[in-house]
C-alpha cells in the first residue's frame, strides 16, 4: 500500500515545489497541478498528486498522528 502525505507549498520555482511537511522540507514535481505559495498539497513519490483544502489536510495529518501513536 502506498501513503500519499498532505503538505504546505512555501516556493513554486519552475516545475517544482518547496513543500512543508511539518517542519520538513522536501521539492516535489507540480506535474499539471497548478499551484502556488500557501496551497496545501498530497504529495507521493516526489510528485504533486492535487491540491487540497487547509480543512482536508488537517483531518489527514491527525488521522496520521493517531496511527503513529
Amino acid at each position: 500500500m502506498c501513503v500519499a502525505l498532505p503538505g504546505k507549498v512555501i516556493e513554486v520555482r519552475d516545475r517544482k515545489a518547496t513543500v512543508d511537511f511539518n517542519g520538513n522540507r522536501v521539492d516535489a514535481r507540480t506535474g499539471f497541478v497548478d499551484i502556488e505559495p500557501g496551497d496545501y498539497v498530497l504529495v507521493h513519490a516526489g510528485c504533486i498528486l492535487q491540491k487540497l483544502t487547509e480543512q482536508d489536510a488537517d483531518e489527514m495529518n491527525e488521522i496520521f498522528t493517531e496511527i503513529g501513536a
